[in-house]
């Protein structure tokens, strides 16, 4: 069985809509710049989807060295991806991160579109946050603001086959990965350890179970019911994990600074 990888895409801004590239660079910490910053409310805690729908109307981009937002009132500010702002604590789960803080013109700009005080925060890598340990053989693997793990993995058969079983075509971007698989059959991640492109090796671990993110149609920015957790729920149940699940979280056992571009071919084991 081969396998190619089919797409890449890269959330700059943890729960905002993210961005499909032909390339991106693997680093020390997932692809360069993946979920590097996130939304906060006053006391510090993190701003997802979950709580606020309309996040995924909140467009990102990478260009000439800024982060770059839109929304759908307008453009926002352009920050420095080298970003160093005023220091604060913040919380994703149960990890409490440091932080800079991103100033007043992008704490208005979010704020004044949905409606309640929000602040913006880059990750403060002077202070690491690591992956559970149980699932990455004791390894400290470190992430930015992703929910637990650097990398997520899926193929595009998985996506296939859950909505010919729904019923309706849903975009890959209800499911936010990095890697998107071509080749494989419906969960044939599932099996899979490790995979290889070219000089970057990433090894799969625990399966990503699924929340209400995966309901919120990305062009609307709204809830569209309870599917595809309803479908999920009737054959991707995991009893040990308690929730569903639908592709894989992953982490670089190598090739740190290789560069991955779409149509790559990638060696299953």
């Amino acid at each position: 069985m081969s396998a190619v990888l089919a797409g890449l895409y890269v959330h700059p801004v943890k729960s905002a809509a993210g961005f499909a590239c032909q390339s991106a660079r693997l680093g020390h910490y997932g692809l360069e710049h993946d979920r590097e910053w996130m939304i906060v409310d006053p006391a510090g805690r993190f701003l997802t989807q979950r709580d606020e729908a309309r996040l995924a109307l909140l467009t990102t981009a990478i260009e000439d060295g800024f982060l770059k937002l839109a929304n759908p009132q307008g453009a926002g500010p352009a920050l420095p991806l080298d970003h160093q702002g005023a220091a604060r604590e913040v919380q994703v789960w149960r990890s409490v991160c440091a932080g800079f803080d991103a100033g007043d013109e992008v704490a208005g700009f979010l704020s004044g579109w949905l409606g309640r005080p929000l602040r913006l925060v880059r990750f403060d890598r002077r202070r690491q946050r690591l992956s559970n340990h149980d699932w990455t053989e004791g390894r400290d693997v470190p992430n930015l603001f992703s929910d637990g793990y650097p990398l997520l993995v899926l193929s595009e058969g998985s996506v296939a086959d859950l909505s010919a079983r729904v019923g309706q075509e849903l975009p890959v971007q209800r499911f936010r990965p990095n890697l998107l698989l071509g080749g494989l059959p419906p969960y044939g991640e599932d099996a899979l350890t490790d995979i290889a492109l070219g000089e970057a090796r990433i090894r799969l671990t625990k399966a990503c179970t699924r929340c209400v993110i995966t309901t919120i149609d990305p062009q609307r920015g709204q809830s569209t019911g309870e599917e595809p957790l309803r479908t999920l729920k009737t054959y991707r149940y995991d009893r040990a994990l308690r929730g569903v699940i639908f592709g894989r979280n992953a982490y670089a056992m190598a090739g740190e600074g290789a560069v991955l571009r779409v149509g790559m071919p990638v060696d299953l084991a």
